[in-house]
């Protein structure tokens, strides 16, 4: 079974995902170690730790595919990508797809926003009109037959228009092909019970972002409510920036690492990454 066929089946047996926001090849490899069977590349994680900068759409689609094609190479489990909004109108949002099914990614997030995009729990966002997102995923799906790649449907209306427009571009999203609803940073616990409610049938994906616009919920809770993907996208991100940032802090301080606390040696983190494996290639190749 390939990585998208796995993904669909995940979709489809009982039980909610928990999935880790990556943005590089350490990160995905991390997470699979510690044993999650999904994996969603961050456009913010990827914005920051690429350029440097915030996620306001500074990413360009190469930048993106390209830091997904390395993740997927880091790892054997499924990928789901996001695609903000597919950088530009059907007609890119079908070259997007078609780039990424090459690459072996097994979902997408396709999101309404104008471009350029804001992350989603940052303020001064604004919308497409749902006709045009309606046909960018269409134009995704098709671009998509014969791959059974997931589409994740994401509106951000609630934060310009409401929750009540973001529901309803959710559903007509649902009946336009997407496979999953994402509905962007509802501001309370029952506001998630009221897009569960509204969606009841169709698997709902939940972004649980530290300090962000939703209640951070464990995802018990959120299969409770009737969620059926819990991501984290930047929590990773956030721990790392926190051990970089006291390492180097400690570095500075003491012109030295002696008395550190780290996890890792050397010799840990060559395990980690696999060198045995090119020690073995090297021996068979090189004389």
């Amino acid at each position: 079974m390939n990585r998208t066929s796995k993904l669909r089946k995940l979709i489809e047996d009982p039980g909610i995902i928990v999935v880790p926001g990556v943005y590089d090849c350490i990160s995905a490899i991390c997470a699979e170690a510690a044993g999650f069977n999904v994996l969603f590349t961050s456009g913010f994680g990827i914005s920051a730790t690429q350029l440097g900068m915030p996620d306001y759409g500074l990413l360009t689609s190469t930048e993106m595919i390209a830091s997904v094609d390395k993740i997927i190479n880091a790892v054997t489990i499924p990928v789901v990508a996001d695609i903000d909004t597919g950088y530009g109108n059907p007609l890119n949002v079908t070259r997007t797809i078609k780039d990424l099914i090459s690459r072996g990614v097994s979902g997408v997030i396709l999101e309404d926003q104008q471009w350029p995009k804001k992350c989603g729990h940052l303020e001064g966002k604004s919308i497409i009109a749902v006709e045009e997102h309606i046909q960018k995923i269409k134009a995704a799906r098709d671009a998509a037959a014969g791959n059974d790649m997931i589409i994740i449907g994401r509106s951000d209306a609630r934060a310009v228009s409401g929750l009540e427009d973001a529901i309803k571009r959710g559903h007509e999203y649902r009946r336009a092909g997407a496979d999953i609803i994402f509905i962007e940073a509802p501001k309370s616990k029952d506001e998630m019970r009221e897009i569960a409610i509204s969606f009841k049938g169709t698997p709902l994906f939940a972004n649980m972002v530290e300090g962000g616009k939703t209640p951070l919920m464990s995802a018990d809770e959120l299969e409770d409510i009737g969620f059926k993907i819990a991501v984290y996208p930047v929590s990773g991100l956030f721990a790392s920036t926190r051990a970089l940032t006291l390492c180097f802090k400690y570095l500075m301080e003491n012109k030295t690492t002696l008395g550190f606390e780290s996890d890792f040696s050397f010799k840990e983190f060559e395990k980690f990454i696999d060198i045995d494996k090119y020690k073995l290639f090297e021996k068979k190749y090189i004389s």
